[in-house]
């Protein structure tokens, strides 16, 4: 038995595309021409098939790494064969099916160099074994500048779609082809004028077209690759079933994996519902407006709206006459109560949320504000803690301002102004009121409106500005008691502080335990905006600033 490793074989003039799925794990038998992984690069996904048989040994490659040609997949344990040399397994892929797709580098067929001022004409190059492909997108129009190798329609055959390529740079003056439209190799695209200056090399210029491969149907995606909702999938098939799959071409579909849109949720606005980059800019500036929904959000939280689970995929929830088992008594659910649960559920499905959770010392902010509230006991301002939290809180969002951010389709808008929202626990449910400008407010000042605005929240007097704006949030369940707790981002904001009661502990000084008061801070981030080792900073920091107030001012 003999250790073989398989190798990415010659996929085209791709270089370092990501490994977006794996198909395979250590203990599987694979086949000859088994698809191994997926990979992608920015305008196509492909398959990796094995160059020969056995037993997987090792993986060589994880979700989200760049490989190319000759990069090893994996080690397999070959009984009695003799594995295919690794050029071979690129020309396996030529046997059609309809059941895994593959992609083939299509090569742009050379065109003598033009004049500055010349028309350069651009045809369909060679796309491989395909005839009267249909045109179901055009990315561009007359008047456009045209760079070299960018993708100028979408064509699609009844097994698989591809975007075609342009081998000049230029200016459109002319485009020969519209939606609906029928093409071969050589037949006429576009004419460029102006700045075309260069011809695009055959082997630079390379459209995958996804063809089939001789194999087994299709494996079901791996439970990693589903979590990572980065799952290649042939591509629709005009007339046919689309097998539950979003009609779009493999750019936009790695465009809405990267926005985290569900593209089976978005309306195409192409040719048979073809959907393109712009339905997924609509859509996302829909549900983040607050005007659309996702399936995901419009699921109600059983608990809270007697929902039965369905949108979440989840059994029914359970139908009990509670009355059979003793006396009940039913009360309606509050306003407030209703609408912070339905957005409560919507941030804890959309948002990938961690939470770390640490201590900070807060002996000596302690006896200062302890001192502080002496001194100003005239005045009626008592100083909490959670005023000092605050002031802390700007002081980290400023270092580390991701956290002071919210996302906005594919980009982060990174906020100049500190509003912190602390939640209050009302006879009616629990409320945010927000303190604006706190950078440039004093501990009095925070400590006075937010006794002022936790009154009106008691009252139910608080209005509609006064419980927006905020850039980031503090739940603090003070006195109650509790250790540490996982709080729910409140949506757009990224993160969110959870506070609970400080305790008197004994902490190591290096020579002896000594007494020292002690705050549990939970911090709940966003992983799509933030990742663990600047939570860790940010934590840290919090606590660094608690413990000697004075960092305030550095």
């Amino acid at each position: 038995m003999a250790l073989v490793e398989v190798q990415v074989p010659d996929i085209g003039d791709f270089d370092e595309v990501t490994v977006i799925e794996l198909m395979v794990k250590v203990g599987d038998t694979v086949k000859a021409e088994q698809s191994l992984i997926t990979v992608e690069s920015d305008k196509a996904s492909m398959e990796i098939p094995s160059s020969t048989a056995g037993l997987v040994k090792e993986m060589r490659v994880a979700l989200g790494d760049k490989v190319k040609q000759g990069s090893v997949v994996l080690v397999v344990e070959a009984a009695g064969v003799v594995a295919t040399p690794v050029k071979h397994a690129a020309a396996a892929v030529a046997a059609p099916s309809a059941s895994v797709v593959v992609a083939t580098p299509v090569a742009v067929t050379p065109v003598a160099a033009p004049s500055a001022a010349g028309p350069v004409e651009v045809h369909v190059p060679d796309i491989g074994d395909f005839k009267d492909v249909v045109v179901i997108e055009v990315m561009v129009k007359p008047g456009d500048t045209i760079k070299v190798e960018q993708s100028l329609i979408t064509v699609e055959s009844d097994k698989a779609s591809m975007e075609i390529p342009s081998s000049h740079a230029g200016v459109l003056q002319e485009l020969k082809v519209k939606v609906g439209d029928k093409l071969n190799i050589g037949d006429l695209l576009a004419v460029l004028v102006g700045t075309a200056t260069a011809v695009a090399p055959a082997a630079a210029a390379v459209a995958a077209a996804p063809v089939a491969v001789a194999s087994a149907p299709a494996a079901a995606p791996s439970p990693a690759a589903a979590t990572a909702g980065m799952v290649a999938a042939p591509s629709h098939a005009p007339g046919g079933s689309t097998l539950g799959l979003p009609h779009a071409s493999p750019s936009v579909r790695k465009f809405a994996r990267e926005l985290g849109v569900p593209l089976d949720e978005v309306k195409g606005s192409g040719i048979k519902g073809r959907i393109t980059e712009g339905d997924v800019h609509a859509f996302t500036k829909a549900v983040m407006s607050g005007a659309a929904q996702t399936k995901a959000q419009a699921a109600k939280a059983p608990a809270a709206s007697g929902g039965d689970g369905a949108g979440l995929g989840l059994i029914p929830w359970p139908k009990v006459d509670f009355a059979k088992f003793g006396p009940i008594e039913r009360k309606e659910m509050g306003r407030i109560k209703k609408i912070s649960g339905a957005n409560l559920l919507r941030n804890a499905v959309m948002i990938p949320a961690v939470t770390n959770h640490d201590d900070a010392d807060i002996t000596d902010l302690e006896a200062f504000r302890v001192s502080t509230n002496k001194e100003n006991e005239k005045s009626g301002v008592k100083v909490t803690m959670l005023a000092f939290l605050i002031k802390a809180c700007v002081a980290a969002l400023k270092k580390y301002p991701e956290f002071n951010s919210s996302l906005d389709g594919d980009a982060l808008v990174y906020k100049n102004y500190w509003h912190i929202g602390f939640a209050a626990d009302t006879p009616n449910g629990l409320m945010v009121p927000v303190i604006r400008d706190c950078d440039k407010k004093g501990v009095l000042q925070i400590s006075q409106e937010m006794g002022e605005l936790a009154k009106k929240a008691r009252e139910g007097k608080l209005g509609p500005a006064e419980m927006t704006g905020a850039t980031f949030t503090i739940s603090s369940l003070g006195g109650i008691g509790g250790k540490y707790f996982t709080p729910i981002i409140n949506a757009p904001e990224v993160a969110i502080l959870g506070v609970c009661k400080s305790t008197m502990e004994p902490v190591w000084d290096g020579k002896q335990f000594v007494p020292r008061l002690m705050l549990p801070l939970s911090l709940t981030w966003d992983h799509r905006v933030i990742d663990g080792a600047a939570a860790a900073r940010f934590n840290a920091f919090l606590g660094q600033i608690l413990s000697d107030f004075r960092r305030v001012l550095l």
